[in-house]
């Protein structure tokens, strides 16, 4: 065993027993690189990765390697969804160098930490071959990679208003309609249209993509727009990417037909998902098909993942008995048997055939249409999952990571919003995290203040700007289904350590990590969208949110000025800022609050609400007390309504039925 048997990640414990003598991110392997005058092998992946596996048993269990790799390198293992920081330097050098990213990430360090080679995965061969070269160019041409690890950590360290040349062009925060136009080709000029999705592959779920598409076809009610998002919805869910059997979307599909996943499922993904199928299925002809994928996922999350009176788990594993996939393929015979009766037109319908339609005789659920006989469908469906449940699951990894719970919840108040669902379960995650994950301060006015760690556990990783944001806007969410001020309070709390402890006032954005973290060889902001929103866009949103249902303006002004300096770079690459388009979108709506007073104001919001879904309207519920500002003279002893547009309010009402009238004006 190596110094990976001490920790407490999946990712590392599984490298635990590698010949290959593994040292955790920390002092003592740094400062061993720096005694030893060695080159670090940073090598970074993460416990669902199916290449990471691959690499491992191919290189790291190898005797021949591990020798190697002892006698010349300082060896050190990273899981990337416990230390995203250091992830994020050492991915963005990667592509710096011209190299492809992806996981594994295997990057050769000067002794002080400078990047000056890497790349992803490598068979034995090859990987052996680029060790040599690098012991041969560390010993024979020291000062040439000397200076190659300083030019990238000097790039590293260029300031992003300069690298993309924002804030330059623009400080006008909404678009116009002509912007909005021109957002609406550059998207519609890469619709697969025969597959669903953008033209590529893999193809990745991309939730914040779908999700601005879905606002931006309705704020501009256009008729091409809203039918790819529900065409891509419809593939996703009907696809080999969706878990029939069971439950969950999968990370993405190697094809561009959504049919064959790579099964690895991520929390981050199915939270995001839940939050737009939930959305979109309000005003859908599939409302009941994404109802179906919603709950489904939901007895999933609560099967497989849920950790009892604690969190929710981080991911599953592709892999299972060493087979990728194995856990989730049938065979002919095992449909037939386990359905008897019924197996005729389930394979008929999902086009099983002896000699499988994947690999191997392998059959991977996988629709092209909605079944006329989908009740019946969904029936076999719970027999497949009785058998399922017998075989040898994937692994789990049991990370409780703060930011992924965050999302989470939102998307489950989602569902609850729009289904009218229970929320107790949301709840009682949301207060957990509240409750365990963090910490009491102070900002620099004095204010109350409330920080939080990235993970459960040994608490000893600071949290990033994406686990405040996250978590903001669990808060927020949690109130627009509950209104229980607490959230509002905890929201305030964690927005003022944020900013005392993230904010860059000179860029008007925000660091990635804690000026109280970890000196690393740079400190990033990161501002592209991906399968993820970047932290940037999603603190905007966050404070957007918070500053308009507690007051505090400058907040709200605040999200504003973020937007206002990255709108140019939307315009120019609306995919890749996606999140931030959708706040684009969000500050160029009518800004409207409902507030409802007396005792019936929990049955008069859900009425309300679904005749005005818009995310630019927010609803304010209290019976006879509030220390929100919204409701200062606003209890009359009775049901009473009131509805302000743009910060100008009309004279209130006092029955559901003349609201519903008024909000149809």
């Amino acid at each position: 065993m190596n110094r990976l048997k001490y920790e407490t990640s999946p990712y590392l414990l599984q490298h635990k027993d590698n010949p290959v003598h593994w040292y955790p991110w920390g002092h003592e392997a740094l400062n061993e690189a720096r005694t030893q005058d060695r080159v670090i092998l940073l090598s970074i992946g993460y416990s669902a990765c199916h290449w990471c596996h691959v690499m491992e048993h191919e290189c790291f269990e190898d005797q021949e390697v591990a020798g190697f790799m002892n006698a010349n390198f300082i060896n050190i293992k990273v899981d990337r969804e416990e230390r995203p920081d250091i992830d994020q330097i050492y991915m963005e050098a990667l592509q710096n160098m011209g190299i492809r990213g992806g996981w594994p990430l295997n990057v050769f360090l000067l002794p002080g930490g400078e990047p000056f080679y890497g790349g992803t995965y490598f068979p034995k061969g090859r990987w052996m071959e680029v060790m040599a070269g690098i012991v041969n160019v560390f010993q024979h041409r020291r000062e040439e990679v000397t200076a190659s690890g300083r030019s990238f950590v000097k790039s590293l360290n260029t300031k992003d208003s300069e690298k993309y040349l924002f804030g330059k062009s623009s400080d006008i925060s909404i678009y116009t309609k002509e912007e909005l136009s021109l957002i609406s080709e550059k998207l519609a000029a890469d619709f697969d249209t025969q597959d669903g999705g953008m033209k590529r592959a893999p193809k990745f779920p991309m939730p914040p993509l779908w999700n601005m598409i879905h606002h931006l076809a309705d704020f501009t009610a256009n008729p091409h727009l809203e039918e790819h998002l529900e065409f891509t919805l419809g593939r996703m869910v009907l696809g080999g990417l969706f878990d029939h059997v069971g439950g969950g979307w999968t990370r993405y599909s190697v094809d561009s037909y959504w049919k064959v996943p790579h099964f690895e499922k991520m929390l981050y993904d199915n939270a995001q998902l839940m939050s737009l199928y939930a959305s979109v299925a309000g005003r859908s002809d599939l409302r009941g098909l994404y109802r179906w994928a919603v709950d489904l996922t939901y007895t999933w999350l609560i099967r497989e993942m849920s950790q009892e009176n604690g969190g929710i788990f981080s991911a599953l594993d592709a892999d299972s008995e060493g087979e990728e996939g194995k856990f989730y393929v049938w065979s002919l015979e095992e449909v037939e048997k386990a359905l008897g009766a019924d197996a005729t037109l389930f394979i008929r319908e999902y086009g099983i055939v002896k000699a499988g339609n994947w690999e191997h005789g392998h059959n991977i659920l996988h629709l092209e249409h909605l079944p006329a006989d989908w009740d019946k469908i969904k029936e076999s469906h719970e027999k497949l999952l009785e058998l399922r449940e017998k075989r040898v699951h994937p692994g789990l990894d049991d990370k409780i990571i703060t930011s992924w719970n965050a999302l989470m919840i939102s998307g489950l108040a989602e569902r609850s919003r729009v289904f009218g669902s229970d929320f107790t379960y949301a709840r009682e995650k949301l207060d957990y995290l509240n409750r365990e994950l963090t910490f009491s301060g102070q900002n620099e006015d004095g204010d109350r203040a409330t920080g939080v760690f990235h993970q459960a556990g040994e608490r000893k990783i600071p949290g990033f700007l994406d686990d405040y944001a996250a978590l903001i806007r669990a808060n927020t969410d949690m109130y627009a289904l509950s209104f229980d001020e607490k959230y509002l309070e905890m929201a305030l709390q964690l927005s003022r350590y944020a900013l005392a402890n993230f904010y860059d006032p000179e860029e008007e954005l925000f660091f990635y990590t804690d000026v109280q973290a970890e000196r690393l060889i740079a400190r990033k902001k990161e501002l592209f969208d991906n399968v993820i929103p970047s932290s940037n866009s999603m603190m905007a949103k966050s404070l957007y949110f918070t500053g308009r249902y507690t007051g505090q303006q400058e907040y709200t002004e605040m999200a504003r000025r973020m937007f206002a300096r990255l709108k140019p770079l939307t315009l120019q690459d609306p995919q890749w800022l996606s999140n931030w388009t959708d706040l684009g979108l969000l500050l160029s709506r009518k800004q409207v609050e409902v507030v409802v007073t007396g005792p019936d104001y929990g049955q008069w919001i859900p009425v309300l609400r679904e005749r005005d879904p818009s995310p630019a309207t927010l609803y304010f519920g209290a019976a006879d007390e509030s220390t929100l500002p919204v409701f200062e003279g606003r209890f009359t002893g009775k049901n009473t309504v009131y509805m302000c547009e743009d910060y100008a309010c009309r004279l209130p009402v006092f029955s559901l039925e003349e609201a519903l009238a008024h909000e149809n004006q």
